[in-house]
């Protein structure tokens, strides 16, 4: 029974924020998401990943062995989900880049700081990183056929990771007035995406959901299975371990939506992933977390 209070603790200010923004535009009310989503992805996030690398505790060690973990499990990830689509027949441009990058900003990130704290989100953090990475190159080459290396230099996201492993890796500390400065900016970020999570997913417009469910309980099934094989391969430690496998489990991001929509990929269908994944999320994020905290 402690266990289960525990679990809903964790996972009840995610979805009751998310819950929010579906509700708020419900109502009626208008919100601006091109800007919020900017102002959190360019801003605010960038920040919250700066201080946390910069601040944390876990030795440097541990955190290449998990971004490495990372890059290996989403490699296995494109490896098994590229074959199963092509061997199913379907567009490999459609679904292969949703079924490999989760939503590990929007869900992640708070999933670990409320679950594991500080060290938890410093984890959650250098997965983010790698998956930003991954997404932006290979993830944009499987939708449009063609990616850039330099977008990905250019993401705030990636540029704050580099600056907070460079800071952690000398031991320097920014000055007490500007980190609290950035700390005060970064503590918007998990509201503001949770928020943002509800808006985008009660504004989308999905199709085929019975197919979309199916197909997002084999990305359940394969991420945790993958996940968990290689956080035993690379024998993280137990938060590390728990991390890695609650990151690649997330659900399909919103972002594959608006990729899809740019690039022409069949947005719609994508959208039909995107809810049946998050709705499904509700039920098996919990239980994950039954078995992974320590």
């Amino acid at each position: 029974m402690n266990l289960l209070a525990t679990v809903l603790q964790i996972v009840a200010p995610v979805f009751l924020l998310a819950g929010i923004g579906f509700a708020w535009v419900k109502a009626g009310f208008d919100y601006p998401t091109e800007f919020v989503t900017k102002l959190s992805m360019t801003f605010a996030l960038p920040c919250l990943i700066f201080v946390s690398l910069m601040q944390t505790e876990i030795d440097p060690t541990a955190l290449t062995a998990l971004a490495l973990a990372s890059i290996a499990a989403y490699a296995v990830l494109a490896v098994v989900f590229w074959t199963g689509i092509k061997l199913a027949g379907m567009r490999t441009d459609v679904f292969v880049a949703p079924m490999i990058f989760g939503n590990t900003g929007n869900l992640g990130l708070p999933l670990a700081l409320f679950a594991f704290g500080q060290i938890g989100l410093s984890y959650a953090v250098v997965i983010l990183a790698v998956m930003s990475v991954m997404a932006f190159s290979f993830g944009i080459w499987l939708v449009s056929g063609g990616g850039s290396l330099w977008k990905v230099v250019k993401e705030p996201i990636v540029a704050a990771t580099l600056l907070g492993a460079l800071f952690l890796w000398q031991g320097w500390e920014t000055p007490e007035f500007l980190t609290n400065s950035i700390q005060l900016a970064g503590q918007m970020a998990i509201p503001l995406m949770l928020i943002t999570l509800g808006v985008a997913v009660a504004r989308l417009s999905p199709e085929h959901m019975a197919k979309a469910t199916i197909i997002s309980a084999v990305k359940l099934v394969v991420s945790v299975a993958v996940a968990t094989g290689v956080a035993q391969f690379f024998v993280l430690d137990q938060i590390a371990y728990a991390v890695l496998v609650v990151q690649v489990a997330t659900p399909i991001a919103v972002t594959s939506y608006l990729v899809a929509q740019k690039y022409g990929a069949e947005a719609e269908t994508v959208a039909g992933l995107v809810v049946a994944s998050t709705l499904l999320s509700v039920g098996y994020l919990p239980l994950l977390l039954v078995f992974l905290l320590p």
